[in-house]
């Protein structure tokens, strides 16, 4: 089943110490796979293992991956005291009363808050516990996004498989309109030959030239060969499990040229409406090619 390059997924995993992780992901198309990641310091240490698990999941695109977390675990943080610190600012507290005679009590709480007595630090805790919790939630948004992908891979291949119908209708009509166009001009080129010669003998061979150079001139029957070889290629491609993205735009680029050579040497009305039709569906057709992974 083919995939968009155009998808979202988003997870979030949490234990029973109060922490959690949370993944959110979205991908535009790319020609290559274009990994960008936002990790808090905390997780950084675990980037190369997102991007080894994110290749399961994705082959192109240009994916944006934004990684948050929240510890309230009782054992998050921790206070340290700096008794050094805060005997020395007594020390200058108790010298600037005798200067200036101020009598003020300092309590130990308005002590705490000068810069260094009392200092908060993140308490280091176990790597496996944090990536246990960000695999599971990658995992989770990863799945979702696969599946945003395939929905939109659904829609994307009904939409190109229409258009591959209605563009085998207009090859089969230039087809069977190619020949009836030089039987027409043969029929015309006989008329104004006799209407010049009148009752004179019409030489055959030169007619018969004469229409050849005509039929060469207007040919495009190895045109309409490659391209019913292009759409029905091209529609075997499409129910392929594989990552089809690059053969179906070198494809698409193939029936471009066609389309544009059968419309450069069309001398009907007819048929150059339908060469018309069939042009706008091959470029409908590459404009959509470029968001399938």
């Amino acid at each position: 089943m083919i995939r968009s390059m155009t998808g979202f997924g988003h997870g979030e995993v949490s234990n029973d110490k109060n922490q959690k992780v949370t993944v959110e992901m979205k991908s535009v198309n790319h020609r290559y796979c274009d990994i960008s990641l936002k990790l808090p310091k905390k997780l950084a240490m675990f980037e190369a293992n997102i991007r080894n698990i994110m290749k399961e999941y994705a082959s192109r695109g240009k994916i944006d991956i934004y990684v948050s977390y929240e510890d309230l675990s009782e054992t998050a943080v921790s206070l340290h005291y700096n008794q050094a610190m805060a005997e020395e600012y007594m020390q200058v507290f108790k010298k600037m009363q005798e200067d200036f005679n101020i009598e003020t009590k300092i309590t130990a709480e308005a002590l705490a808050k000068y810069p260094e007595v009392v200092t908060i630090e993140e308490v280091q805790q176990d790597e496996e516990v944090w990536w246990e919790l960000l695999e599971a939630a990658l995992r989770q948004a990863a799945e979702k996004f696969v599946e945003t992908r395939t929905i939109e891979g659904a829609n994307l291949k009904r939409d190109l498989l229409g258009k591959l119908d209605q563009m085998a209708a207009d090859v089969a009509f230039i087809e069977e309109r190619s020949p009836q166009i030089i039987a027409e001009y043969r029929s015309k080129l006989e008329e104004k030959v006799k209407e010049f010669l009148e009752d004179s003998t019409i030489e055959e061979n030169r007619i018969a030239a004469e229409v050849t150079l005509y039929a060469d001139k207007i040919a495009v029957d190895e045109e309409i060969v490659r391209l019913q070889s292009h759409i029905s290629s091209m529609t075997d491609v499409l129910e392929s499990d594989e990552s089809i993205g690059r053969k179906l735009d070198f494809m698409a680029q193939e029936m471009n040229r066609e389309a544009n050579t059968i419309l450069s040497k069309s001398s009907d009305v007819d048929l150059a409406d339908h060469a018309i039709e069939l042009k706008t569906n091959v470029e409908k057709v590459r404009e959509q090619i470029q968001n399938i992974e």
